[in-house]
């Protein structure tokens, strides 16, 4: 049963983020905001929020006033792990 929870989907689109993308989504998922992760990767805001919504793009999070994307990316980065 451990080895059915533990393991990854073939398909998982965490596995097409960049490192920096992947560091970003860390990030959110430490609960920080645009700017505190901005501070810490020393880039700007603008940078961040460029990483955020490719992160959006490639696991294919569309915005919809339902749904939480920051939230829904974050648990699926917590499933990939």
């Amino acid at each position: 049963m451990s080895q059915l929870v533990g393991r990854r989907r073939r398909d998982d689109p965490i596995d097409d983020l960049t490192p920096r993308e992947r560091e970003v989504l860390e990030l959110m998922a430490e609960g920080k905001s645009n700017k505190a992760i901005a501070d810490k990767l020393v880039v700007t805001e603008r940078a961040v929020e460029k990483h955020v919504t490719s992160i959006f793009g490639k696991l294919r999070l569309s915005a919809t006033g339902e749904d939480h994307r920051r939230v829904l990316a974050v648990l699926a980065f917590l499933r990939s792990a």
